[in-house]
């Protein structure tokens, strides 16, 4: 009879050691897909910030160009009131 409950009762530990062991397994898959979606969206988000500073600077050039084309058109009216006074046709 005792060997009988000693037998249940190591079956019942034994149990537990599996659930226990099933439970950390799990544990350790959900942790590696999350540390897996983590590096994804780290490198997305890499991605979209290297864009967005690709776009500033461009935005930054274009709008340098239109500031030095602005300049270069705008003094060619400050010399305008001389040019109709010594035109003779």
């Amino acid at each position: 009879m005792l060997k009988a409950i000693n037998t249940k009762i190591l079956l019942t530990i034994l149990a537990a050691l599996v659930a226990i062991g099933g439970t950390l397994a799990y544990q350790r898959h959900e942790t590696q897909k999350a540390a897996a979606a983590a590096a994804k969206a780290a490198a997305i988000l890499q991605e979209q910030q290297k864009e967005a500073d690709e776009q500033k600077a461009a935005a930054e050039a274009f709008r340098q160009r239109v500031d030095a084309d602005r300049k270069k058109h705008s003094s060619a009216a400050a010399h305008e009131g001389k040019t109709w006074r010594t035109y003779i046709p």
